[in-house]
């Protein structure tokens, strides 16, 4: 096979396989904001959050050209994942996988500009294991692009080599990040059902402290309904240990408070006006914001 067949095949597949998914990807405008979104259940369509703009309406354009109104059923800021329905769309569900690609192998990204499918050719120069966000999201695979991505195609699909998709395109700190098909799967499906996701709550306002031996987290403030008073924590108080693990930081501790820990019970030891204390509590739900 010479060069150019090879070439002339690769650019068929690619065409044959952006071609398959396009019909499911929508374009999605908001208060000043475009974005690209994919059907994921009739009448259901997840898009990138940060791409969303927070109030205002909420328009869905297909490739067919038709325009249609949509709500918003839940977001997550954590995973950058929203969740919108979508009434009278007659666009297909995307094809998903729950694989994760090897490292160098070809994708593509499939997304919308104004209704009108567009696509871009993609590597993937990582691919390993489950990574939590900045947000403390819970991500199922750390995939990362080699190609930029165009504001309006955030929330667009990302194929792979057998032609389903891998997950959804986002924009990363200086990089293309690549949501995983699993992760928009549990996200979107607990979206549809409760609107949110539900986050740990202490009920408390925290400080980095230094201290002789290492770092604690300082207890600003003290919602006087949540968890933390209840179990008696104070202003004042510095919280060393976390169920017997050292803190290392106010960010790492609040990171512990994820969907699963909802109502678990932890124990915390610490200071209190220079002398150890330690008490239980159990972890509350975050309310809604």
């Amino acid at each position: 096979m010479s060069d150019l067949t090879a070439l002339a095949s690769l650019s068929s597949a690619l065409i044959a396989t952006v071609a398959q998914a396009a019909p499911s990807l929508v374009s999605v405008h908001s208060h000043r904001s475009r974005a690209s979104g994919f059907v994921w259940k009739p009448g259901l369509v997840v898009t990138a959050d940060e791409a969303l703009a927070e109030d205002g309406e909420i328009v869905v354009l297909s490739a067919d050209g038709s325009e249609k109104m949509a709500v918003i059923a839940g977001r997550d800021h954590t995973t950058d994942i929203a969740l919108l329905r979508v009434d009278g769309l007659t666009a297909p569900p995307a094809n998903l996988t729950t694989d994760v690609p090897a490292l160098g192998s070809l994708a593509a990204i499939v997304a919308a500009d104004q209704g009108t499918p567009i696509s871009a050719l993609a590597m993937i120069s990582k691919s390993a294991e489950r990574w939590r966000s900045l947000r403390g999201g819970e991500i199922d695979a750390r995939i990362e692009l080699d190609t930029r991505l165009r504001r309006s195609s955030e929330g667009g699909l990302v194929l792979g080599v057998a032609g389903q998709a891998i997950g959804m395109a986002v924009s990363g700190p200086r990089r293309t990040l690549v949501i995983p098909t699993a992760t928009l799967a549990r996200v979107a499906s607990r979206l549809e059902t409760h609107g949110r996701i539900a986050r740990g709550y202490l009920g408390v306002g925290l400080q980095p402290v230094k201290l002789d031996d290492g770092v604690g987290a300082m207890v600003m403030s003290v919602d006087k309904t949540g968890p933390a008073a209840a179990a008696g924590l104070r202003q004042g108080d510095v919280i060393t240990t976390f169920n017997d693990e050292s803190v290392s930081g106010v960010r790492a501790l609040l990171r512990k408070l994820g969907p699963d820990s909802v109502g678990s019970v932890i124990e915390l030891s610490g200071l209190r006006a220079g002398e150890p204390f330690r008490l239980s509590l159990t972890i509350g739900e975050r309310p809604a914001q």
